[in-house]
């Protein structure tokens, strides 16, 4: 006889627990079984199924813990154990916990197979490498036969989206998995599609079918195509370990070479002797040039042979010529000149070379971190749809399948709250349809069977059966996640610029050197080798690429910096560059021009219905609809401090408007067709309800115990701030558009208010992005304002896209520029901070060019003839360095812009 703490699987259970109504059922002979959490829970009815389904938490929350014969807390809901099959691994492979997709396995016995071995007591999450306890947690998955357990809900949904990208096989010892079954041959973990073409964002016609980095500029490649997976941020943890280790070992290079200035004791040269000193400069140096600036030496050598100079080039050239230098200088002393070597010790510049590296290290973690941000709005939109489907099978059973599994023609069932995966038609039941998402709009459209359906959009309150239409790249959500890439990869970020600078400046820089070099070597007093050499380092360091780098990084940091202060967030330098340039803004409507949501603008009772008591009678009918309509009546009930009274007999129909017994007495609220339908006379609200329509207002009908009683006026009240800023758009000389899908009759109205002489109404959301192409082919440089999923290929597609905070987290991942107050005037400032900012950053170009031309000629020796002066590499470090402080300090004037 086994004993109770004994390891022997447990049986599944005869009996459960109905976790809505406490019933006890039969597992095995109940039909009505669900799936939650990776655990199977049994209902005496359908309707008792539904109602968990539509709310688990509900039910979930109350159960209680009960102690096991061991004297250990039981897992929670242990009255409904799910029944699960066991799946027996060998011996080798330990225990398998339940599986997540777990029908009826009972087959009529009773109870279904026992587990051949215990679960273990810990293992690792594969999506997040946690540690978590098999017995407790209610998070799990089967793939291939094998039980995967999880920390949380979002791990499982992650794993079950793309298993192959977590199960390669590098943690766990040779000859088993993560959870100790026998090792098999796994895929390698991908982020993107198989055969994903990469290209260059600077160079689109740079394409390759694998990663790497663009032979014309040094910037790792992107895939083109589309994929909700993150980013693989390999390059930037290893662009971060770099630059660790590269600041880590130039703070120390910085005391020994310019400690000198540090009083008494803290001056190195009290410490140490000047020959080990130069010693431990070469020491800390060379990790950094050698080890830290790798890929740079890589894109640099690269830039050569493909014959396309740019920025890496300089880098290279500069670093190089500072550590060779140095290093010569360190061995070979007697090389040089006397007059090379001031006070005995011949000059050294190994600080030079880290210090280089370590600031471009800087910019590379920064452009690298603000390029993975520009793929948010891709994945933002992927994201909209559910990683898995309820699909049914031919006998009606369901099952969850992942996204990319469902095909055209299959059911699948979309319950209360949750996301529509696909484009498809509505078979059976009704619900109210949350296509905000999509349209910007914020009124639920009812569907019922016979009507279309996008995925991506959110189901209301109603269960509903579906036939999948359109899948994959044919859905709605697909074609517009391909139009916001394609407009993404279309722009041009504004560091072009220091590369297109670099390929007349690299060769120039170079060709002086060389020829300064010559000279020295053919018309130079001796030793003419040692002069020929100071004077072609000193040309290589002076025109070392240090403020070039930094003249576009600074600006845009300080700039971006003073713009969140301002409650204006900047994406990236492109949105800077394109935006002091336009002179078209496209604004839409509704979020944007308006506050986005309906409000109760003016009520007009008819005689012996006074407004108090009707929008009482009216508030408490509508307090149980979850229409924005009726949220606005209620809204404005509260405001008025008008306590609503309990209302009896509801009914709804959101096509019509609501019908309910308040204090006994019959209330209908809505359109003129409900009150036709139940025989009431509308001739007396018509000519009420026609002016409101007049205003572009919607008109909302009152009937009490069957008399006309009244008409509501409902508005989307424009915001306060929206006249200003039109009219400071206006006065800085830009063209002001709005654009809009609602009838041109309201669009026109709220034009005429606002002063907006140009509009373009009834657009359809796809047709947003050509009304863009179209001002852009008139040659216009457009800002298009906007914050709902129907704006993300406008706001994508336009030279910058400006999105409200208020609106979607899509419209803002596509955009440029975000307004966080959520009005116009964020707008204003905008284009004042972007044509600050550029005017900055062209200054600083100005400072670091002036000073290489200033100082090229003077390293090269241009007044050796006239002065006898050579200007000696330490100089050249020193000119190299207040280049680098000047373009620091006209960076940071932005903090003090007035906007």
């Amino acid at each position: 006889m086994s004993h109770c703490c004994q390891s022997a699987a447990p049986a599944t259970p005869q009996t459960a627990t109905d976790p809505v109504c406490g019933m006890t059922v039969d597992p095995a002979r109940t039909p009505h079984h669900h799936e939650h959490a990776g655990r199977t829970y049994h209902f005496c009815s359908a309707g008792c199924r539904d109602r968990f389904a539509a709310d688990p938490a509900r039910y979930l929350q109350a159960a209680p813990a009960t102690g096991s014969c061991c004297g250990s807390a039981a897992t929670p809901d242990a009255a409904s154990t799910p029944v699960v099959a066991a799946h027996a691994h060998g011996a080798d492979r330990g225990a398998a916990g339940p599986h997540d997709h777990t029908h009826d396995h009972a087959h009529g016995h009773g109870q279904a197979p026992a587990a051949s071995a215990a679960a273990p007591d810990a293992v690792r999450d594969p999506v997040c490498g946690m540690t978590v306890d098999p017995a407790r947690t209610a998070h799990r998955h089967t793939h291939d036969g094998h039980a995967y357990f999880f920390c949380s809900a979002r791990c499982r949904e992650k794993f079950i989206a793309d298993p192959a990208r977590y199960l390669a096989p590098a943690e766990p010892p040779a000859g088993s998995c993560r959870h100790g079954h026998a090792a098999k041959t796994a895929p390698a973990p991908a982020s993107v599609a198989p055969g994903t073409i990469w290209t260059c964002p600077m160079h689109p016609e740079v394409r390759q079918d694998h990663p790497g980095s663009c032979p014309k500029c040094g910037m790792a490649l992107e895939p083109e195509t589309p994929s909700l997976a993150a980013d693989d941020d390999g390059e930037l943890r290893d662009m971060r370990r770099r630059l660790a280790v590269g600041a880590a070992l130039s703070v120390p290079l910085l005391w020994l070479t310019m400690g000198e200035l540090l009083p008494g004791a803290l001056a190195p040269q009290h410490w140490l002797a000047p020959a080990l000193s130069g010693w431990l400069q070469a020491l800390l140096a060379t990790p950094v040039v050698l080890w830290a600036a790798a890929p740079f030496w890589q894109r640099g050598w690269a830039s050569i042979v493909h014959r396309s100079l740019n920025m890496f080039t300089l880098i290279a050239l500069g670093v190089a010529a500072a550590y060779a230098f140095s290093l010569v200088s360190l061995l070979f002393p007697h090389w040089l000149p006397p007059s090379a070597q001031p006070h005995g010790m011949p000059p050294l510049y190994f600080e030079a070379s880290a210090v280089i590296v370590t600031l471009v290290l800087v910019g590379q973690v920064l452009e690298l971190r603000a390029r993975s941000a520009t793929s948010g709005a891709i994945r933002a939109l992927l994201a909209l749809t559910p990683p898995t489907a309820h699909q049914l099978d031919a006998d009606g059973h369901e099952h969850d399948v992942p996204l990319e599994a469902v095909t055209a023609g299959a059911r699948l069932r979309v319950r209360p709250g949750e996301k529509i995966p696909v484009d498809a038609q509505v078979v059976e039941g009704s619900s109210h349809v949350d296509e905000s998402m999509l349209t910007g709009e914020p009124l639920p459209v009812r569907k019922q069977a016979g009507d279309s359906v996008a995925g991506g959009t959110l189901n209301g309150g109603g269960s509903l059966l579906l036939e999948a239409r359109c899948v994959g790249r044919d859905t709605l959500l697909a074609q517009i996640v391909q139009q916001v890439a394609q407009a993404q990869r279309s722009r041009a970020p504004v560091q072009r610029l220091a590369d297109r600078v670099s390929a007349w400046f690299v060769p120039t820089v170079v060709a002086i050197a060389v020829v300064a070099a010559a000279f020295w070597l053919l018309f130079g007093p001796p030793p003419a080798l040692a002069h020929a050499l100071v004077a072609a380092v000193s040309v290589l360091i002076i025109a070392c690429p240090c403020a070039l780098g930094l003249a576009t990084p600074m600006s845009i940091m300080v700039g971006v910096g003073r713009g969140a202060q301002q409650g204006i967030l900047i994406r990236d330098a492109a949105a800077l560059e394109a935006l002091q340039k336009i002179d078209t803004v496209v604004v839409d409507k509704t979020g944007t021009l308006t506050e986005g949501r309906p409000s109760l603008r003016e009520l007009q009772p008819l005689a012996g219905f006074d407004s108090d008591t009707l929008l009482r009678l009216a508030a408490a009918a509508e307090a149980s609809s979850e229409h924005p309509l009726a949220r606005a009546v209620v809204e404005a009930a509260k405001a008025c401090g008008i306590t609503l009274p309990a209302a009896q007999d509801f009914g709804s129909d959101p096509g019509l408007g609501v019908w309910a017994q308040v204090d006994g007495r019959a209330l209908l609220v809505g359109n003129a067709a409900l009150l036709q339908a139940r025989g009431v006379a509308v001739a007396a609200l018509q000519a009420a309800a026609d002016a409101v329509r007049e205003r572009a207002q919607t008109a909302v009908l009152i009937a009490v115990d069957g008399q006309p009683a009244g008409v509501l006026a409902i508005a989307d009240a424009v915001r306060k701030t929206t006249p200003d800023a039109l009219a400071a758009l206006k006065a800085a000389g830009l063209r002001v558009v709005m654009l809009s899908g609602d009838n041109r009759r309201t669009a026109e109205r709220v034009a005429a208010e606002l002063g907006i002489a140009e509009v373009i109404a009834e657009v359809l959301p796809a047709d947003k992005a050509a009304t863009i192409a179209r001002l852009q082919r008139e040659g216009r440089r457009v800002a298009m304002v906007g914050d709902g999923v129907n704006d993300a290929p406008a706001l994508a597609a336009a030279d910058v896209g400006v999105a409200m905070a208020t609106g979607t987290d899509i419209a803002m991942e596509s955009a440029g520029v975000t307004l966080l107050h959520g009005d116009l005037m964020g707008l204003v400032r905008a284009l004042a901070l972007s044509r600050a900012t550029m005017r900055n950053i062209r200054q600083n170009l100005v400072f670091a060019f002036g000073y290489n031309a200033l100082g090229v000629p003077l390293a090269a020796g241009v007044l050796f003839p006239f002065f006898g002066l050579l200007l000696s590499p330490m100089i050249a470090s020193l000119a190299m360095s207040l280049s680098s402080v000047s373009v620091i300090g006209n960076a940071l004037r932005l903090r003090r812009v007035g906007l």
